[in-house]
């Protein structure tokens, strides 16, 4: 198969997923991001991956599993009158292709039959390992990009002020979730993750109840982050937040409730108050440190 990928940044991981991802459909890959002084434009992107597609007569797009990566291939596909496969795991060349993908937040694996050249699919995250993008091309969005085209689009972009490391960049998240009681109850989230040099998520009921800015949410309709050690404490295990913290090498889930779904889980279960656990933690943490020092 001879295909295409769309790259949103080579330095991110989910690209760098999507170029692994299309690598293995066969050695004849091409990299490509796209350069545009306006910004984001979706529609435009999505243009210019068309034109690129029927030029080189690929056999398939593949984007990341990123908001960007589905939306625009979503729009690739409206443009060629084509169905697209978001959240793939696995494809079976063939009339029709047979893809895996990931429904439901990732519980659920579905089948399914791909009619279409080319096939457009966008890779599930963290479904295989990321490899560094190479021989990537840059190209400017294409002249044909309709006024239409160009009508939604990123004008401006608001850093989120985290004060330290972000949600998708740290090694340790430790996240609270309705379990924490309040927002003053985050301070001993916090605690440990400053103790641990991570960051700080929270799960959807705590964003919905204002506890906690939707840049800490965790999940579906979140930040997917893929740490060494996600650290949930009062989250019961909902199937939108597991999706979000799935890519994580290990889960430690402290939860007072023995039957929580989220200890099916998880590596390492504390089943205890959180607000006992934690700053023993924490406390463990710092006499361990002093003792070194």
């Amino acid at each position: 198969m001879s295909t295409l990928v769309f790259i949103e940044d080579p330095a991110d991981e989910l690209s760098q997923q999507a170029f692994a991802f299309g690598r293995s459909l066969g050695p004849d890959v091409t990299a490509v991001a796209i350069e545009e002084a306006g910004g984001y434009a979706p529609a435009a992107w999505a243009q210019t991956l068309a034109e690129l597609a029927g030029q080189r007569s690929v056999t398939a797009v593949v984007g990341p599993g990123s908001d960007h990566g589905n939306e625009v291939l979503a729009h690739v596909a409206a443009k060629l009158d084509l169905p697209m496969a978001a959240n793939c795991v696995s494809v079976t060349p063939g009339e029709p292709a047979t893809v895996i993908r990931q429904r439901w937040g990732g519980s659920l694996l579905e089948e399914a039959r791909v009619r279409g050249r080319p096939l457009l699919l966008t890779a599930a995250p963290h479904a295989v390992a990321a490899e560094p993008v190479s021989d990537i091309e840059l190209v400017d969005v294409s002249a044909s990009a309709s006024e239409l085209d160009q009508v939604v689009r990123v004008v401006e972009r608001v850093a989120a002020s985290t004060g330290g490391v972000s949600l998708t960049d740290a090694d340790v998240v430790v996240s609270g979730g309705r379990g924490v009681g309040s927002a003053e109850g985050f301070s001993i989230i916090e605690e440990l993750a400053a103790l641990l040099g991570g960051a700080v998520g929270c799960s959807r009921a705590v964003t919905s109840a204002g506890w906690r800015p939707h840049t800490d949410q965790v999940g579906q309709t979140g930040t997917k982050v893929s740490p060494e050690i996600y650290i949930a404490c009062g989250i019961s295990g909902a199937t939108q937040h597991m999706a979000g913290c799935k890519g994580a090498k290990r889960l430690l889930a402290i939860n007072p409730d023995g039957e929580a779904s989220i200890f099916a889980s998880a590596d390492y279960a504390v089943i205890g108050d959180l607000h006992e656990v934690v700053p023993a933690i924490s406390a463990e943490i710092r006499k361990a440190r002093g003792s070194s020092g």
